[in-house]
């Protein structure tokens, strides 16, 4: 058994394939595909559903590590903003060398802060730099170094 990917479904494929690939140095695996007809629907329960998709590295791992898959469906339904203590995904994290400085950068490609940045001593772990952030259409994104 073996842990192949993480899915985002996403207003805009292209923003946000462009974010995560300027901001955490993801590269596309292949490029953008379209899938659409009758295995489609069966499979996600969308009635005519028609996805465009592309699978992006995550930093540190090479080509064969676990990806994340991006999504955008053609006939999307949008649902409340996302918080943090909803049953469900909650975040994607990051180990990052300098959290401030990727805030920053998350922020100039459309992202936002969602709580503070704190630095803590976490019992038998060492010094913890945290932050929730978000990238351009509201998913929470943790950003953490330990020193």
């Amino acid at each position: 058994m073996k842990y192949i990917h993480t899915n985002l479904t996403v207003d805009n494929l292209d923003a946000m394939s462009a974010f995560y690939q300027k901001v955490f140095g993801c590269t596309p695996v292949r490029d953008p595909h379209y899938l659409d007809g009758q295995w489609i629907e069966q499979v996600t329960k969308i009635k005519d559903a028609a996805i465009h998709y592309v699978h992006l590295t995550l930093p540190g791992y090479g080509p064969q590590g676990p990806q994340l898959e991006l999504i955008q469906y053609e006939n999307e339904i949008h649902y409340p903003q996302k918080i943090s203590d909803c049953s469900g995904f909650g975040h994607l994290a990051f180990s990052v060398e300098n959290v401030p400085a990727v805030l920053e950068k998350i922020k100039q490609e459309g992202g936002g802060v969602v709580g503070e940045l704190v630095v803590t001593d976490v019992p038998n772990r060492g010094r913890l730099t945290e932050v929730y952030a978000t990238d351009p259409e509201g998913n929470i994104i943790e950003l953490q170094h330990y020193e």
